[in-house]
């Protein structure tokens, strides 16, 4: 199904394409020339042109398809420009390409024009949105116009491995001598997890949910004052970001994290180390059996 903001954005160049080819009423609009012309799909042609004619721009005859309505001089100023018509929020944009690249339909290097014919966005939003997945570190930019992906946990196994590691690295580092409580830390991290608790994990994003989550773990390892052992922790969850957007499209075991999470960080406020380590390698591997499967 197309997404809506692109054949919204769509409308804008297909006015456009008429006023350049200075068409008039009752020509024929054919989808497979829009979708030549415009270098996209037939399938958002299709929900562009209807959008149009809800505009009164245009007409569909059964079996015939579209035709103008108005000529080139008698067009609406429906926007001044595609990304004017896009909405603000990039997250639609942003999971179809991590989803794409999870399901191996985008290589390890593409330039920026691909990914722009390939998601209709101009190259300003583009650009916001792939120096956001930077940031992530899961992209990196090459000379010239071209980006190349970063490894990623994307198999079952490189997954297990990851949780394999987690497991025995967080325990430890709350058992560490140099474990100390932080304060402002551990109220702001019981603060977030409660907030999605009260029915915040229904309107997070799944970017928001995985941060909540990472942040969480990091937190409680930083803690440790072993910096070793922090970077090593960062890297899973570096590589494993985008099997947990897949995964977290269903959010039923997201109340039992959280609650098990205040849990942890009240075994720590009262000195209980030992049963916290215990605990959260329960907790660890427990989403580990409910996770793992699904990739």
């Amino acid at each position: 199904m197309p997404r809506p903001n692109l054949a919204a954005q769509l409308t804008s160049r297909i006015l456009d394409y008429i006023r350049a080819n200075d068409l008039q009423p009752d020509q024929h609009l054919p989808s497979q020339t829009l979708a030549d012309a415009l270098r996209v799909s037939r399938a958002p042609i299709g929900a562009a042109l209807q959008m149009l004619e809800d505009m009164k721009v245009v007409r569909s005859e059964p079996n015939r398809g579209f035709f103008l309505v108005k000529g080139a001089d008698e067009l609406p100023d429906v926007a001044a420009s595609a990304e004017a018509m896009e909405p603000e929020n990039e997250d639609e944009w942003y999971f179809a390409i991590a989803e794409d690249r999870l399901a191996g339909k985008l290589p390890d290097r593409v330039s920026e024009n691909e990914l722009i014919r390939r998601y209709g966005l101009s190259r300003t939003r583009l650009l916001k949105i792939l120096t956001k997945i930077a940031e992530e570190g899961w992209i990196e930019r090459l000379p010239g116009n071209g980006w190349a992906f970063g490894q990623l946990l994307t198999s079952k196994e490189s997954y297990q491995h990851g949780y394999q590691l987690r497991v025995a690295l967080e325990p430890q580092a709350v058992l560490l001598p140099g474990f100390q409580i932080d304060r402002a830390a551990f109220a702001a991290a019981r603060e977030k997890q409660q907030w999605l608790l009260d029915g915040g994990y229904k309107r997070a994003s799944r970017s928001e949910i995985f941060a909540a989550n990472s942040e969480f773990h990091e937190m409680l390892v930083g803690c440790s004052g072993n910096p070793f052992f922090l970077d090593a922790l960062k890297r899973v969850n570096r590589l494993r970001r985008l099997v947990e957007y897949h995964i977290t499209v269903d959010r039923s075991r997201l109340p039992l994290q959280c609650r098990e999470h205040i849990n942890i960080l009240t075994l720590l406020e009262k000195g209980l180390r030992q049963e916290a380590a215990d605990f959260l390698r329960v907790h660890i591997e427990g989403a580990g059996l409910i996770k793992i499967p699904q990739v």
